[in-house]
């Protein structure tokens, strides 16, 4: 059980759902298959594949949302549509109208959809209730809203915030890069993304590349600001950070997984405690250790300063609850 990725939320302090609540809440949409005729559907499984929907480890909770997607393509519906539409024309002398159409389309996908394959897929998401964090092991904030939509439908309240620092990332970056140094407790790895703030977007990309000198320097000066910077944290953890506060490519290096090893967890179920045992004690420690970085969490409504000089545009990110 390791994430490859980590959008990150607050829970705020003072949120009171329990283990026991939090199952019964998500029991409300459990995982159905697809019907006939459904073109989506989404719900709760179980971590682990038992009948418990909430799987716990030592003060930390993983639950994991279920989609199943009929892939039918649009284009595949208009097509068999317009070849229907050609006969009917033939037989009643004139083309169909608007409303033909729109009937021969629904006619079309209600017969193609029980036939249509489907795609399933697990999004994991792990809530750590005293540290006050949740991670979606998801590759964009757009994938995360999939889960987090379905907790607001599920849950009766889920007082989320997106993560708000004193430094944006992208301006915290560029000082790293200038000054050639990563903040204490990081070091800086050879991948990263710069991008022009003006409308041509000009990006550089440096791909197990040295980044220290004045090729990258030279870049920061002409307006480049980095939106990707690949870092590793106690030589234990590596990972990317994006101008957005997402952690990409996240891996849990040997040092770590050796402990795994000394385990000596016999079983699948008992291998899988202890990976997520200590997967979460990492990202206990990492993700502190990054908002710390950053300048420490933002209070009240301030907005995110620049750092060293460098000009930056960032994005707001909302307090309101989700």
């Amino acid at each position: 059980m390791w994430f490859k990725n980590l959008q990150i939320y607050r829970v705020p302090a003072g949120w009171t759902m329990t283990a026991e609540a939090l199952e019964e809440q998500l029991a409300r949409k459990r995982f159905v298959p697809c019907g006939s005729q459904d073109q989506e559907t989404r719900g709760w499984l179980s971590p682990t594949g038992d009948e418990f929907l909430v799987h716990r480890v030592g003060g930390q909770w993983l639950i994991a949302l279920g989609l199943e997607q009929k892939l039918l393509p649009s284009s595949v519906v208009k097509q068999e549509a317009e070849e229907r539409a050609e006969a009917l024309a033939e037989q009643q002398g004139y083309k169909p109208g608007r409303k033909q159409m729109k009937d021969l389309r629904e006619q079309v996908l209600q017969e193609l959809l029980p036939r249509a394959f489907t795609r399933r897929r697990k999004v994991f998401a792990w809530i750590d209730p005293t540290g006050g964090w949740l991670g979606i092991d998801a590759p964009s904030q757009a994938r995360a809203e999939d889960v987090l939509e379905v907790l607001r439908q599920t849950l009766d309240t889920l007082p989320l915030a997106l993560v708000r620092t004193e430094l944006s990332p992208t301006s915290a970056m560029a000082d790293w890069l200038a000054g050639g140094e990563a903040p204490a407790g990081f070091t800086i790895d050879q991948d990263c993304e710069l991008r022009s703030v003006t409308e041509d977007k000009a990006a550089v990309r440096y791909v197990r590349h040295p980044l220290e000198g004045d090729e990258v320097r030279g870049h920061l000066t002409a307006g480049k600001l980095p939106t990707r910077l690949a870092l590793t944290f106690d030589d234990r953890v590596s990972f990317v950070l994006t101008e957005k506060f997402e952690i990409k490519r996240l891996d849990f290096l040997d040092v770590v997984k050796e402990n795994l090893d000394q385990q000596g967890a016999e079983d699948a179920r008992a291998l899988f405690d202890a990976g997520f045992a200590l997967m979460t004690g990492e990202l206990q420690r990492l993700l502190p250790a990054v908002v710390g970085a950053l300048g420490g969490e933002l209070k009240g409504g301030d907005a995110p300063a620049a750092a060293g000089g460098v000009a930056f545009a960032t994005e707001a990110a909302s307090d309101a609850p989700f």
